[in-house]
């Protein structure tokens, strides 16, 4: 490792960067989640996406190639640990270096496909499709789906009281059983078919 590429490791809450901050350099995780997004003007939250070991920030990544700031914000979901290459070294990596170079647009073009899929998502899906979607990409191996009402509005790009309308219905369906903890799926394969859009 380059005597000028530093190891990071940050508590989960931290804020990462913020709309306006300068990029301090490319953040390579090696565990943990940032989860990045971008509020409106009227105050609503939409999550943008996560990023994990081996995935790419696009904010970070137009930052370093544009030379522009962050606009949304980064916040760690977990601790993270890591290491953070300088703009200058990441700029001779990406001119010199034919593997890291590779893997950098490799994962450039994952993050894009996954934008492409969350535009489709909030342009031309419905709600109810929005959230089975949503409920169970955040669910664990157990079905259980740690988040608020308002943690499921931030990533369907809703408020607050259409998610708790809609998670009633769910819950009166036997679909979901909500508690103080969370959401408990109880149904996956009909969970499915709604995130499918059979329903």
């Amino acid at each position: 490792m380059s005597h000028r590429v530093r190891r990071l490791k940050i508590p989960a809450g931290q804020i990462v960067f913020r709309p306006g901050d300068a990029c301090p350099g490319l953040v390579e995780l090696q565990s943990g989640t940032i989860r990045v997004s971008l509020t409106a003007a009227n105050g609503r939250e939409l999550v943008l996406y996560r990023v994990g070991p081996g995935d790419m920030c696009l904010q970070t990544f137009a930052c370093l190639t544009q030379g522009q700031s962050y606009s949304a914000e980064g916040v760690a979901e977990t601790d993270l640990t890591g290491v953070l290459v300088p703009p200058d070294e990441f700029s001779d990596r990406m001119d010199t270096e034919a593997g890291f170079r590779h893997d950098v647009l490799a994962a450039v073009a994952r993050r894009f496909a996954e934008y492409e899929r969350l535009v489709e998502e909030v342009a031309l899906t419905g709600f109810e499709t929005r959230l089975a979607k949503c409920l169970l990409r955040l669910a664990d191996q157990n079905g259980r789906v740690t988040a608020s009402h308002q943690s499921l509005a931030h990533e369907t790009a809703s408020g607050r009281a259409v998610v708790s309308r809609h998670m009633a219905e769910l819950a009166r369906l036997g679909i979901v059983a909500q508690h103080r903890g969370g959401i408990d799926i109880i149904k996956p394969k009909e969970l499915t078919r709604i995130a499918a859009g059979e329903r």
